[in-house]
């Protein structure tokens, strides 16, 4: 059994399950959201791109061989590099697939009656047509 300090507040405790498909989504909300949040990307985001880029894209010298553990070092910096290159493209790119399914959900619930009944496996379907970016994303992708 449970310790009682260990079980969470009593109000929760006999909540009962969900699986969120009854939980209403706040359409207009996330679309504004989703809106500003696009806007930043081009505004604050996009401007400063290519000098982040420039700058990670420096490759430092190799190292003479003998020196293991420089040698090491350099290669899993160069891998951090390349990742931390991809997440700035790709947080540009996901920022824009967010935009756009909040703008889809917002077209197809656009009636005020159907506001009431769009909920999360709508917002759900709606992100997975928009997609994840994957592999190598280029700097003409914002």
């Amino acid at each position: 059994m449970i310790p009682e300090e260990d079980r969470g507040p009593a109000w929760l405790r006999d909540y009962g399950y969900t699986d969120y498909s009854q939980i209403e989504a706040d359409i207009q909300a996330m679309e504004q959201f989703a809106t500003k949040l696009s806007a930043n990307v081009k505004d604050d985001y996009a401007p400063h791109l290519s000098t982040v880029s420039t700058a990670m894209s420096t490759r430092l010298p190799e190292p003479d061989g003998g020196f293991y553990e420089l040698v090491s070092f350099l290669t899993v910096h160069h891998d951090a590099q390349n990742v931390a290159h991809q997440n700035v493209y790709n947080y540009a790119n996901g920022t824009q697939g967010l935009a756009t399914a909040a703008q889809d959900i917002s077209k197809k619930y656009s009636g005020a009656d159907a506001f009431a009944h769009a909920n999360v496996t709508d917002v759900t379907k709606a992100l997975d047509q928009v997609g994840v970016p994957t592999g190598q994303t280029t700097e003409g992708d914002v």
